[in-house]
């Protein structure tokens, strides 16, 4: 009878030990399985600051305050030197601060610089304009023989009427204008342009 009550009692210990084991393990695996779940919650949330500074939402083109009118590139048939020519235009600025032109390029020119006519010495004389064209605000310029304009020099080709230029025009404001520019014929040279002007444009 002795034996048979010790023999009960370690049954009963061994069927106790094994249910608290596998309680254990059971405790266990939903510990790893909420530990792997939270993980995956950890993983697949957006992250509010990274969508903020991705490239798509930092990237923007900056738009131009200023208006571009009547753009027009002088042919070089019949002038004193065709290797280079100018690029006319009216600039508007309808905002509420200034903006300069800083500088233009094309394809069919070597360099292109800004230009304007001014007395030197008691005559007329082409000019870079190294500060750039300033538009006020509320004003404007007109690009015109005689005055301030883009000179396309080195040219790659000689711009016949009816042709097309392309030309890019920078402005202080970070914007860029694209234009597709016609080509006009020479009409008269004194010098190498008309009598200058002002170059002031009111709206």
């Amino acid at each position: 009878m002795h034996a048979h009550s010790t023999t009960h009692r370690t049954t009963s210990t061994t069927s106790t030990t094994t249910r608290t084991l596998r309680t254990l393990g059971l405790g266990a695996t939903a510990l790893v399985l909420t530990a792997a779940l939270a993980a995956c919650g950890e993983q697949s949330a957006p992250d509010p600051e990274s969508a903020a500074t991705s490239p798509s939402s930092e990237t923007s083109e900056v738009t131009s305050a200023v208006v571009v009118g009547d753009p027009w590139v002088r042919a070089t048939k019949g002038t004193e030197d065709p290797s280079m020519t100018g690029a006319f235009m009216t600039l508007d600025n309808p905002g509420a601060e200034p903006v300069t032109l800083v500088s233009a390029s094309s394809s069919v020119a070597g360099t292109t610089e800004l230009h304007e006519m001014a007395m030197l010495d008691g005559a007329m004389s082409m000019q870079a304009v190294d500060d750039g064209i300033v538009l006020e605000a509320g004003r404007g310029k007109v690009l015109e023989p005689g005055g301030f304009h883009v000179m396309l020099m080195g040219l790659r080709d000689a711009p016949a009427p009816g042709d097309e230029v392309d030309l890019s025009l920078v402005f202080s404001d970070g914007s860029t204008q694209d234009l597709v520019v016609p080509v006009k014929a020479f009409t008269e040279e004194e010098g190498h342009y008309h009598a200058p002007g002002t170059g002031d444009h009111d709206h």
